[in-house]
């Protein structure tokens, strides 16, 4: 009998730790965190720049794309930074035809679980912030991050409007954030100093140069990417507000004067009769 009660105990022991692990277990994964980070392909610096149609469309002969930087180097890594210590799933998503796809999967290659792309050409700013809101609507995503603006249209409105979207919380311009306890909390540069502010969750984020360092991936997360999803899905909910009229290049840079250390008074009627900046 002593044996057997001493068995007992053991197994009522065995059978509450084994529902305590299932408990952690479920409580773990209701806290799951679910990220969805804003990626866009954007012309490579070096590029050269010309117009076509009646100077109405941007000329995308010869140009190289690349992830737009503030997409990549800081919404993405601070997304992949906070999964690590909270657990969960980053997914990318795109507007955007098959010509994206390199980009996307160099997000894929640096650590995003999955890749999303709107099959539709972005018309401005309208458009492509309603096409993903209305995904976004759908996946019941904790954080939405985005760069603050793309390099080659810098409106650094996208952030913004899918929040109005969403009727989430927005925290724009972002140079630090991190979650605890259903709240974000972030950091941006204001003048003079820092502002800390603090949000419920969902919310959406834009990034701002400081949020996360660059990472670099590597052959393992290369190949990796090769198999990892890439859904393309219909364009659905997309709302143009705005259409190009024009584009014009900057004028040429004229010839450079230099003007002697010991001749200020030349140096200012220049500025004054050539620049007209006097």
């Amino acid at each position: 009998m002593h044996f057997r009660g001493i068995e007992s105990s053991v197994l009522t022991y065995l059978w509450g730790s084994f529902d305590a692990v299932i408990w952690a277990l479920e409580v773990n994964q209701s806290m799951t965190m679910k990220f969805l980070v804003c990626i866009s392909k954007a012309p490579d610096t070096t590029s050269r720049i010309a117009f076509t149609e009646g100077d109405t469309q941007f000329d995308a002969n010869g140009v190289q794309f690349i992830v737009n930087p503030y997409d990549e180097w800081y919404a993405l890594v601070r997304a992949l930074e906070l999964k690590e210590q909270h657990g969960g799933s980053v997914t990318t998503i795109t507007v955007g035809e098959a010509d994206c796809d390199p980009v996307i999967r160099k997000a894929l290659a640096i650590g995003a679980d999955d890749a999303l792309r709107i099959d539709a050409n972005p018309q401005d700013a309208l458009h492509t912030a309603s096409l993903i809101a209305h995904h976004a609507k759908q996946g019941g995503y904790d954080v939405v991050l985005c760069g603050k603006e793309t390099i080659d249209h810098n409106g650094s409105v996208v952030g913004g409007m899918v929040a109005e979207m969403l009727d989430t919380a927005y925290i724009s311009l972002a140079t630090s954030l991190d979650l605890d306890g259903g709240k974000a909390q972030a950091k941006r540069e204001v003048s003079g100093g820092l502002e800390t502010v603090e949000a419920t969750l969902p919310v959406v984020v834009s990034a701002a140069k400081g949020l996360a360092e660059q990472r670099i991936p590597n052959m393992r997360g290369i190949m990796a990417a090769r198999t990892k999803p890439l859904n393309v899905v219909p364009a659905e909910g997309g709302v143009q507000g705005t259409a190009v009229s024009k584009f014009e290049l900057p004028p040429a840079k004229g010839d450079c004067k230099m003007v002697s250390a010991d001749a200020p008074e030349e140096l200012v009627r220049l500025l004054r009769e050539e620049a007209k900046v006097l």
